[in-house]
């Protein structure tokens, strides 16, 4: 392998230039704030962890993970999400707090698949965890937060898909009981959005005509709350039924939190986290085919690091709404060019900590000659990929 050129980076990460990093800090305040008027509060973890514990313990599979050994030769992992490291925190530094628990992040995580795909090994994500509650409300408020966060994010034109693993689940073991292979192939149709191949698997199979119109069923469930009904008539499982109502009142909740015609429920949705229990969402904007946003309910996690509870949350993918989405538009106010000459320069570093008490941004400039001095008018600005260099112009001169 050839050696790295000095201004080469390894593959899956990237630079981040000034008005790329404005844009991403606008998104990421906004949407914290946006947070924080919810009652969540912000904390922040490693991005280094244990692996025989968070790297265990995340739904990220092992080959994603990005490894590393330190000095002692322990196995150690880049944070491949926020979930896992929370429930660790939750688990220990929060044991005493009374639940529920309002938390939200903005962190850069790590996943080797990302660069393997094309895409970034490194990226991202502002989200929220609510732990300890179990009621369709709390589910509800996770969506109704999404929905106001991709708004605050500047992403216009969304909609969230809404589904259940329970009421999928419930509907496999009904249809194919014990039959652990094909309930797996079918859910990796479903879960790749792959409903050709989800139908070609269906043939494949030895069913009646029932358990078949029940499987293929499912491909029509998605829609608004006439979903729910539907889907209690498709299916007689207890597991999917007690799913169904629980989404029935989700959605209630979520008419009520004045966010439902952002939300549709989608049954053949159901995450690619292992750890989901129960609520799952995807959003996607108009602009992308990929999701902006993902989120859903865990209530298995927490008890991995001692701590059972209940829990639910959310992230945006942020990277994909800074490239992707339009929308949001961080115009950041140009430095003054404040120039002296040396009599003057008093005068003018005074004015300059004035305007910089004030929060402007200024650049100070010596000129030693009228030659030197800069010219007001905006075609005279030097604009590259940095954008333009500078606003106002204040001199200060005897000449």
């Amino acid at each position: 392998m050839s050696k790295p050129k000095g201004f080469e980076k390894p593959s899956g990460v990237r630079d981040y230039l000034p008005f790329a990093v404005d844009k991403l800090r606008a998104i990421e305040g906004r949407v914290l704030d946006c947070m924080a008027g919810w009652g969540y509060r912000q904390i922040m973890t490693p991005t280094m962890e244990y692996y025989d514990t968070v790297g265990v313990a995340s739904s990220t599979s092992d080959q994603k993970l990005f490894k590393l050994l330190n000095n002692r030769g322990t196995t150690m992992v880049l944070r491949s999400d926020m979930t896992a490291p929370i429930a660790r925190v939750v688990a220990s530094l929060l044991k005493e707090e009374p639940l529920p628990l309002r938390l939200s992040y903005h962190a850069n995580v790590f996943r080797a698949i990302e660069e393997e795909a094309g895409r970034e090994a490194e990226f991202f994500q502002t989200g929220v965890e609510l732990v300890g509650d179990d009621s369709p409300d709390a589910d509800a408020e996770v969506i109704a937060l999404a929905v106001a966060s991709l708004q605050a994010a500047g992403v216009k034109s969304f909609k969230i898909a809404v589904g259940h693993v329970g009421f999928l689940n419930g509907l496999l073991e009904d249809a194919v009981p014990g039959r652990e292979d094909i309930q797996e192939a079918l859910k990796a149709g479903l879960l790749h959005r792959d409903f050709v191949g989800y139908r070609e698997t269906l043939a494949q199979l030895s069913l009646s005509s029932e358990q078949r119109d029940e499987l293929e069923g499912i491909l029509r469930l998605r829609g608004g709350k006439e979903i729910c009904g539907q889907a209690l008539e498709l299916s007689g499982n207890s597991l999917a039924q007690s799913s169904v109502r629980h989404l029935s009142q989700v959605w209630d909740a979520l008419e009520d939190f004045g966010v439902a015609e952002h939300v549709m429920i989608d049954l053949t949705m159901i995450g690619d986290f292992s750890y989901y229990t129960g609520m799952t969402f995807e959003g996607y904007a108009a602009e992308l085919g990929f999701p902006v946003c993902s989120g859903g309910r865990y209530d298995n996690l927490l008890q991995q690091f001692g701590r059972p509870a209940p829990a639910t949350g959310f992230s945006l993918k942020t990277n994909r709404i800074l490239d992707g989405v339009g929308g949001l538009e961080s115009e950041p106010e140009l430095p003054v060019v404040l120039q002296y000459d040396a009599p003057n320069r008093k005068q003018a570093f005074a004015e300059a900590e004035r305007l910089r008490g004030e929060g402007r941004s200024v650049l100070m400039r010596r000129a030693e000659g009228p030659e030197d001095l800069l010219s007001a008018p905006d075609s005279a600005r030097k604009a590259g990929p940095l954008g333009p260099a500078y606003g106002d112009i204040l001199t200060f001169v005897s000449f």
